[in-house]
């Protein structure tokens, strides 16, 4: 069964959730003449759709429209691209292979639109397509929210809530859909949502206040509250495990390396996050040398809280965090098992685009677990403007950037993230359970900030940005493809850009960050591509002489040339900016004989699991008792690359060059040791 992604949300590399790669690109294919016919608001089209064929909807619009629809998948798989006047890529639609394909998007000139449906991959079948809603852009940013959720309104489906507040008020509050699907339940403003990792600055939040009465310092060592903890030789203190700074293999992508399926709701009880850390053999870097996001972390915080304060987590945050702070509707959840009254269920659209009930990652409190409304949440963002309760200290703590030991500054405080969206400051944090979504962000210049919270796996990143643009775009600098479309037009033309350009940053790069995870580029003819470890080929297109933007997703990639002129080097702008470098050796194109002398089985004493290593038509492939096969890509000489859950494996040899072993890595996890058995 082919696996596919949800949306045009699909990203190269997810910093903050809980797998490292994710695919669902497009691939290229060979197409068919296309298919155009004009089409009408609420006027449904049925059609069918041959292999490698391309039907085009088009759609006279005014300028600041905002269009929604929905192709039904009625017996094919569908992708759904949307292209302006000037035939410009503005969203690629791509979710569960059957059931119906939301898209949406806004009109910025007057012209024809495109609306494209492409089978994926080799499919064909019928389809209809139903064109919604098509009215101007609200104007009012609280219709403008109705907009935006227009995916999430109504019966059958998951739902959102949206608070915005402003000087410590609440300017708007609204939910949208159902928070219970078996029986038929509205999600409102008061019913109570999985926050996941935007519970961290809670638990930050009680580190810092048990510090501030004197029972621990944040430059404890944190053996001195869980003696059980391996000494590895260097200290590890709270102040590390606040930063995700630690060292610490991060818990849920080990476990998901040994066949752990946090989807299917395996269990993980909290001493085996204890258990994790004994059995690893060194730290993965020196404490406060390395930014690594890590639940691991602040689960041990939360065992802290218990072991200092005597006090079950749940009852300790309850009575000194949540009552001081009014958020009665807030609570810790002890176990995935536990009652919540007036809670949302979490939902996963399958393959076929039926919804399906997902579970809370157990083990998760103080990374997660905690259960809240939009009401409670924009009373904890009052708090971090005033400090009403713990002290402004305590908030200045939390919203500091901690730095490395070399020197370099993290975009990270105390369970908090710190940066700027359109040239405002912002705190924020989002979390992502396995079934729920969540975001809370604060802006500090304008005091004034928003939270979201979801029951759908579905809810995409980008319609946080897109709130706080409603509300707070007066305040901000224009957008960066704004700007970069006024430099396209004073200073760069796309179809003026030489295609023969392109050649010098045609090649293999190599994100240094991620060891084995390389992004390949070529061209065909004028048409430019990249493609992705564990990803197909998809389109990428000029926005300056060396800077080129991803038809799919939000990133770009600018190039870099040394003082020879020569290209060494890029940036991912992604979620930050990722290096690469250039790999100037030719990529490892092993024999069969040769992938023949990689098979065996291999044991992880860690993990207590057996990897088996099999030839399956003309590729290497794991095998796992719990897990689906996993195909590797050869990268270089002894190294293979993969999806999820091993991001990339390396074989190890003796000094004779016998096979002993291989190393496997996910991201957050790195170097898991599996040893050859004989």
């Amino acid at each position: 069964m082919k696996t596919k992604t949800v949306s045009r949300n699909t990203i190269f590399i997810l910093l903050l959730g809980f797998v490292l790669l994710r695919t669902g690109f497009v691939l290229a294919q060979e197409e068919e003449p296309a298919v155009i016919k004009p089409i009408q608001v609420k006027k449904e089209l049925a059609d069918s759709l041959a292999a490698g064929a391309t039907h085009v909807y088009t759609l006279d619009l005014k300028a600041e429209q905002f269009v929604y629809g929905e192709v039904n998948q009625i017996t094919v798989d569908v992708v759904v691209t949307v292209k302006d006047p000037e035939g410009k890529v503005m969203g690629n639609f791509d979710g569960p292979g059957e059931g119906p394909e939301p898209f949406h998007f806004d009109s910025k000139d007057a012209g024809a639109y495109r609306i494209e449906v492409k089978p994926f991959e080799d499919a064909s079948g019928r389809y209809a397509i139903l064109l919604k809603s098509l009215e101007p852009i609200a104007k009012d940013p609280k219709k403008r929210v109705d907009q935006l959720m227009a995916t999430f309104t109504g019966p059958g489906k998951p739902g959102v809530a949206v608070a915005v507040v402003k000087k410590g008020k609440v300017i708007f509050e609204k939910a949208y859909g159902m928070a219970n699907l078996t029986h038929n339940i509205p999600f409102t403003r008061e019913t109570l949502n999985n926050i996941g990792s935007t519970s961290k600055q809670f638990t930050a939040f009680a580190i810092c206040l048990l510090d501030k009465e004197g029972k621990l310092t944040l430059d404890d060592d944190v053996r001195k509250h869980i003696p059980e903890l391996p000494d590895f030789g260097q200290t590890v203190t709270l102040r590390n495990l606040l930063t995700h700074t630690s060292g610490y293999r991060e818990f849920l992508n080990l476990l998901a390396l040994g066949g752990f399926n946090m989807n299917e709701g395996d269990y993980i009880y909290k001493d085996q996050i204890i258990e994790i850390i004994q059995k690893q053999p060194a730290l993965q870097n020196d404490p406060g040398a390395e930014w690594n996001y890590n639940n691991t972390g602040f689960a041990l915080l939360a065992r802290v809280v218990e072991r200092v304060t005597e006090t079950p987590f749940s009852e300790w945050m309850r009575d000194h965090v949540f009552k001081p702070l009014g958020m009665h509707n807030t609570v810790v959840r002890a176990h995935p098992r536990q009652i919540l009254a007036n809670s949302s269920h979490g939902y996963v659209a399958n393959e076929k685009g039926m919804f399906e009930e997902g579970r809370d990652i157990a083990a998760s409190t103080g990374a997660g677990g905690i259960y809240a409304t939009v009401g409670d949440l924009a009373k904890w963002m009052n708090n971090l403007r005033t400090g009403k309760v713990g002290g402004k200290e305590i908030i200045d703590q939390m919203t500091t950037r901690y730095v490395l030991t070399n020197g370099d500054t993290t975009q990270y405080g105390f369970g908090l993230f710190i940066d700027k969206h359109r040239g405002l400051n912002r705190i924020s944090h989002g979390g992502a359970d396995m079934a729920h979504r969540s975001m809370l962000a604060y802006y500090p210049d304008i005091d004034a900030g928003y939270t979201t919270q979801s029951n759908s796996r579905s809810f995409p990143g980008n319609l946080n940005n897109a709130i706080a643009e409603a509300f707070f775009g007066e305040y901000m600098k224009k957008k960066d493809s704004e700007k970069e479309e006024e430099i396209q037009t004073a200073e760069f033309k796309p179809e003026e850009f030489d295609p023969k350009k392109f050649d010098d940053f045609a090649g293999r790069y190599e994100l240094e960050e991620m060891p084995g995870f390389v992004l390949i580029f070529s061209r065909e003819d004028s048409t430019f591509f990249i493609e992705v470890t564990g990803q197909p080929k998809s389109e990428i297109v000029p926005v300056s002489e060396s800077t080129f933007n991803s038809t799919l997703v939000e990133a770009s990639m600018t190039f870099h040339r040394n003082e020879g002129n020569q290209v060494e080097s890029l940036t991912l702008h992604q979620n930050g900016d990722h290096k690469a470098k250039r790999l100037h050796a030719e990529p490892f194109k092993p024999t069969h004989e040769d992938l023949l002398g990689y098979t065996g089985r291999f044991f992880c004493d860690e993990l207590e699991t057996f990897y088996t290593l099999a030839m399956v038509d003309s590729a290497l492939v794991i095998h796992h008792k719990r897990m689906q096969d996993v195909k590797l890509t050869p990268s270089k000489v002894d190294t293979f690359t993969a999806t999820f859950p091993i991001q990339d494996l390396t074989f190890i040899r003796d000094d004779a060059g016998k096979l002993t072993g291989l190393k496997v890595s996910n991201g957050r996890t790195r170097g898991v040791l599996f040893e050859k058995q004989e």
